[in-house]
């Protein structure tokens, strides 16, 4: 059974920083593209960014590229979600999620798994 547990989320100041990690289990992790995505209160979930099976291609929303950076580690089965220059409009919770495609995931498709999601609140 695949389980996915983010961790890291939390409450900072605009212009802070945080990194969320999704550690991931019961999958052949290097065989997933890997993707964050994130749902603000009231909005749909949105995706936010993905990396490929190697790590050697990662695609982002524009209205994060160049603060958010995306990596794994397939020794460890995690991905991880670098934040800088936090803003209040990316408040939301963040899910990460298992596909098989990088590319397919970053159009909101393909999606496998799910996890639960962990709280990320940017105060003005």
């Amino acid at each position: 059974q695949v389980q996915l547990v983010e961790s890291g989320g939390g409450l900072v100041q605009a212009g802070g920083s945080l990194r969320l990690s999704c550690s991931a289990s019961g999958v052949t992790f290097g065989s997933y593209a890997m993707a964050w995505f994130r749902q603000a209160p009231g909005k749909e979930r949105e995706f936010v960014a993905a990396i490929n099976r190697s790590g050697s291609m990662t695609y982002y929303t524009d209205s994060v590229k160049g603060r958010f950076t995306i990596s794994r580690d397939n020794a460890k089965n995690t991905v991880y979600l670098q934040m800088v220059r936090l803003k209040p409009e990316d408040t939301a919770v963040y899910y990460c999620a298992t596909s098989g495609s990088a590319i397919v995931a970053a159009q909101g498709r393909g999606i496998g798994d799910w996890g639960q999601g962990t709280q990320v609140t940017v105060s003005s």
